[in-house]
């Protein structure tokens, strides 16, 4: 533990140069409240369950075939042979690893030549040009249906392509072909004896994604959309995150051929001068991230800069004018509502639950979720913004013209009876809006205060 601890010490000494102290004293504050959580345990298959998968596929071909790119550069012994026993440990026989290796001597390849295995394909690189490059060599030699991306020092969960084969499947069943796939990660230590801070993701939610690299791994996508973007190598360090945003863009609001499985199927190690457990040893990276998002909004045509927020590879949006005029798919703007410094309103789910509900005004929560720009099923309508094209939606469910707080755009909640469901009102107004083909979005700096009880309960 002491090394995560010094590079907590490290993260927080970082926090503190560049957002001042009194954002500092809430991130500490913070941190010292998640540790009275219930600690992380890993989840693993059942002794039964690995059989049981492996006999799923014993019958007849394979519905699906993977390549798993691994760009190798000075590996350590002991983590390549770890990374591939995992490989050779997957319940879901129908893979191949191509592993393209720059390093200059050959105790990488003597590694893998030691290793009989026929799917493991060892491609000797002529020379090192970066991550990005490295990984576009690999991919001339991807003949697997789906190409699934895994670090040289990473190791995935058994279950991890089987798991992608039965969503892949059930995509098709229901006449869907998926284009992308993502699953849940969680982090270890170099020996692998610790496993802690799992990214227990959403499904996928552009604007969530634009805010920072949320899918990161383990992430597979189709052959032929990979290989027509490849990986671009002016953006190494962020080569995952910009493919991803850029595969996104291609893929459009056909937003059902992404899928994510909620389950931790890749570990991502940290050691020493890992970018997991030092933010300052790719400091490249999270402006090549910076700029991998600058390029999204050029290419959407919407006028607004990407800048970093207080966190290190977290983004947010600055739009030019009213966010509508450049966001031609957001029907509704919402933000947070607090009451006695702590969030009462704002982002729910579909049945209406408060995401961020109960926590500390300045807490950045889960993963900094609470902080950032996100696409949302509904928000409260005590504190949201209707595009003018959507406000005949809004005087149909609410049964008022739309008329906004002077000097605000924010809709004036006193038309309303001030006994009013303001959860169901909320729920059917941005149901209606979605259903129309819309976005809506959560915005937590536009928070606004409660200064009665009465205004939030129902």
């Amino acid at each position: 533990m002491g090394r995560i601890n010094a590079a907590n010490l490290k993260k927080t000494i970082y926090y503190l140069k560049r957002n001042g102290l009194r954002q500092t004293w809430y991130a500490v504050r913070e941190r010292l409240d998640e540790r009275r959580q219930p600690s992380y345990c890993r989840t693993r298959l059942s002794e039964a369950s690995p059989e049981g998968q492996r006999r799923t596929w014993e019958q007849g071909e394979y519905p699906v075939s993977f390549s798993i790119l691994v760009p190798a550069y000075g590996t350590r012994e002991k983590y390549l042979r770890e990374l591939l026993e995992s490989l050779r440990r997957q319940t879901y026989p129908g893979w191949e690893l191509i592993l393209a290796d720059a390093t200059e001597d050959d105790s990488v390849e003597k590694v893998v030549m030691s290793v009989k295995d026929s799917r493991i394909r060892y491609i000797r690189l002529e020379e090192n040009r970066g991550i990005a490059e490295n990984t576009n060599q690999a991919l001339k030699y991807v003949s697997g249906e789906y190409a699934g991306l895994l670090d040289h020092d990473d190791i995935l969960e058994e279950n991890a392509l089987h798991e992608m084969a039965v969503r892949i499947e059930e995509g098709r069943h229901r006449g869907i072909q998926l284009e992308m796939l993502y699953s849940d990660e969680d982090k270890c230590n170099g020996d692998r004896t610790e496993y802690y801070e799992p990214n227990l993701k959403e499904d996928f939610n552009l604007d969530l994604l634009l805010s920072n690299n949320y899918i990161c791994h383990f992430l597979v996508m189709k052959r032929e959309l990979i290989q027509e973007l490849r990986f671009r190598p002016e953006y190494d360090g962020a080569q995952d995150y910009d493919l991803v945003l850029r595969a996104a863009a291609k893929i459009g609001r056909q937003e059902d051929r992404i899928a994510h499985i909620a389950k931790v199927l890749y570990h991502w190690r940290c050691h020493t001068g890992s970018t997991a457990e030092n933010p300052q040893s790719k400091r490249y990276a999270y402006e090549a991230g910076r700029r991998a998002v600058q390029d999204f909004i050029r290419e959407a045509g919407w006028k607004a800069s990407a800048e970093e927020t207080a966190h290190v590879g977290f983004y947010a949006l600055h739009y030019e004018g009213s966010i509508f005029d450049s966001r031609q798919d957001v029907a509704a703007v919402g933000g947070a509502l607090v009451y006695k410094k702590r969030i009462v309103g704002g982002r729910m789910t579909e049945e209406g639950e408060v995401i961020y509900g109960g926590l500390p005004v300045g807490y950045s929560g889960y993963l900094h979720r609470a902080a950032l720009a996100q696409n949302a099923s509904a928000v409260d309508i005590r504190n949201v913004r209707v595009r003018q094209e959507c406000r005949e939606i809004f005087r149909q469910v609410l049964g008022v013209h739309y008329k906004a707080i002077p000097g605000t755009e924010v809709f004036d909640v006193s038309l309303l009876p001030e006994d009013s469901d303001w959860t169901d009102l909320s729920l059917r107004l941005c149901r209606a809006l979605r259903e129309a083909g819309y976005r809506i979005l959560y915005l937590p700096d536009c928070a606004i205060k409660l200064k009665r009880e009465r205004l939030w309960k129902k």
